[in-house]
C-alpha cells in the first residue's frame, strides 16, 4: 500500500491534509519554502455544514470558537467619512471566522505528530519513477516517495512542474490586492471601513485582539501587471501609484506602506485545472481549483483534503482509483464555490460610479443582503461527505 506522501505547502490544505494522512497510517512529509510557519495574514471564514462537519470530524472545532474573530462587519464611507453602506459581520465572516495565522497553527500543531515538517526548503524538479516519484530539492537533496501531492496555493510549484506553466492554469481577473499591518492611529474598533473611488478601494480594519494595531486592505483594478514576486519594494511602488493622489485617510495609510515589514501583493485571479492529477502527482486546495479572495478557499481546502486523504486509504495502494473518485467527488462543489472569487474585484471596487452606488443600494436592502447569505451556506454545503473509517489511535487530539 502507498505510504509515503510528499506535500507541498504547508499553509491550510497541506497541514490538513498531513493530518488526515496520518491518520489513515500514512507518512505525510510537508515542505514549506518559508523559513517558519506564517504568521498573520487576514481573517478567514468557514460557512456551511460541509465546512463545519469536516472541522469538528477533526476535533478543531472547539478550538477555533474560542479563537473566533467575532466577524469582521464592513463599512463603506465617502470622502469625508460619512457611512454609505453598512454590511453585518456574517456578510464576510461566515460562521466562524478566524486569523489565517491561528489556523494555520492549529493545523500544524494537531498534525506535526504523524507528520514530518521541512521548513526553507523547496521542489525543484520531480521525476516519476516506476515505484515512485523521485523530489529534487533547492537545498541538494534528493528523496523517494510514493506520491506527491500540491497544496501550494495558486502560485503552485508542484502544478508548474507536473503540469506545465502557471499561465496555462491561472487566469487574471483584472484586480489586484495588498494587505499590510499598521498601527491603529485611525481609532478603529470592531470591523472595517472603507473608501471607494471607480476601481479602487482603500480600506483598513481593526485587530481584534490588539486595539493598537490594524490592517490595511487595498484593491485596484489593473490589467495583469510584470513584476518580481519577491521585491517587496516594487510591490510597494505599485500600491503607491495605483492610489496616489486620494482622500479621505488614504495618504495616512500609504504612509504607513513605507515603514510596514509586511506586505502581502497578489493579483485577484483563479486557477482552472483541466484535471487534478498526473501519474503519483495530485493537487489540492487553491492550487487545483481556487481563487485570490471569496472563493470560500480555506473551507475548501479543509474539505477537499479530508476527501482525498480518506479516498487514497479506501483505495488501498491504487492511487489512480483514489485521485479520479477525489476529483468526481469535489470538482463540481469546488467549482462552485470558487465563482464568488470571480465577482470580489467588481464588488470590493466597482469601475464606476454608478456601479458603486448601485452596490450600496442593493446591499443597504436587508432582503437582499440575507438572500445572499444563504445562497454562500448552501453552495458550501453542496458536497456529500463519507465518513471515512479512521485509527483514533494514530494521533493524540
Amino acid at each position: 500500500m502507498t505510504r509515503s506522501v510528499l506535500i507541498s505547502g504547508a499553509g491550510i490544505a497541506g497541514p490538513a491534509l498531513a493530518y488526515w494522512l496520518g491518520r489513515h497510517g500514512f507518512r505525510p512529509t510537508v515542505v514549506e519554502v518559508a523559513p517558519a510557519l506564517r504568521q498573520g495574514g487576514q481573517a478567514v471564514d468557514f460557512r456551511g455544514e460541509a465546512h463545519l462537519t469536516v472541522l469538528e470530524r477533526m476535533g478543531l472545532l472547539p478550538a477555533l470558537c474560542r479563537v473566533q474573530t467575532g466577524g469582521s462587519p464592513m463599512r463603506f464611507v465617502d470622502e469625508r467619512g460619512r457611512t454609505l453602506l453598512d454590511l453585518p459581520a456574517e456578510f464576510a465572516g461566515g460562521e466562524i471566522e478566524v486569523l489565517r495565522g491561528d489556523l494555520a497553527r492549529m493545523l500544524h500543531e494537531h498534525s506535526a505528530p504523524c507528520a514530518e515538517y521541512v521548513f526553507g526548503d523547496s521542489i525543484a524538479a520531480l521525476t516519476e519513477t516506476p515505484s515512485g516519484v523521485r523530489a529534487d530539492f533547492h537545498s541538494g537533496i534528493s528523496r523517494d516517495f510514493d506520491l506527491v501531492i500540491g497544496a501550494d496555493g495558486l502560485h503552485s510549484t508542484v502544478r508548474r512542474l507536473a503540469f506545465g506553466p502557471e499561465e496555462n492554469h491561472v487566469s487574471h481577473l483584472g484586480y489586484y490586492a495588498a494587505t499590510w499591518q499598521l498601527p491603529n492611529t485611525l481609532g478603529l474598533s470592531r470591523g472595517s471601513v472603507g473608501y471607494n473611488v471607480p476601481g479602487r478601494l482603500a480600506a483598513a480594519g481593526a485587530d481584534h485582539r490588539d486595539p493598537a494595531r490594524a490592517g490595511a486592505f487595498f484593491v485596484f483594478a489593473a490589467p495583469e501587471l510584470t513584476y518580481d514576486r519577491r521585491d517587496t519594494e516594487q510591490q510597494k511602488r505599485l500600491v503607491h501609484d495605483a492610489f496616489s493622489g486620494l482622500g479621505w485617510e488614504v495618504p495616512r495609510l500609504l504612509a504607513s506602506l513605507d515603514q510596514a515589514p509586511d506586505l502581502y501583493f497578489d493579483s485577484i485571479s483563479r486557477a482552472d485545472v483541466n484535471t487534478w492529477s498526473t501519474g503519483r502527482v495530485c493537487l489540492v486546495g487553491d492550487a487545483a481549483c481556487g481563487a485570490t479572495i471569496g472563493g470560500m478557499g480555506t473551507g475548501t481546502a479543509v474539505v477537499a483534503a479530508y476527501v482525498l486523504a480518506g479516498e487514497l486509504a479506501r483505495a488501498q495502494g491504487d492511487h489512480r482509483a483514489a485521485f479520479a473518485r477525489y476529483e468526481s467527488r469535489l470538482r463540481g462543489y469546488a467549482e462552485g464555490c470558487r465563482t464568488g472569487g470571480d465577482r470580489t474585484g467588481k464588488f470590493l471596487a466597482p469601475a464606476t460610479l454608478t456601479g458603486i452606488r448601485l452596490r450600496n443600494t442593493l446591499l443597504s436592502r436587508r432582503l437582499l443582503l440575507n438572500g445572499m447569505l444563504k445562497l454562500g451556506e448552501r453552495v458550501s454545503s453542496t458536497v456529500a461527505l463519507p465518513d471515512y473509517q479512521v485509527d483514533h489511535s494514530r494521533v493524540g487530539r
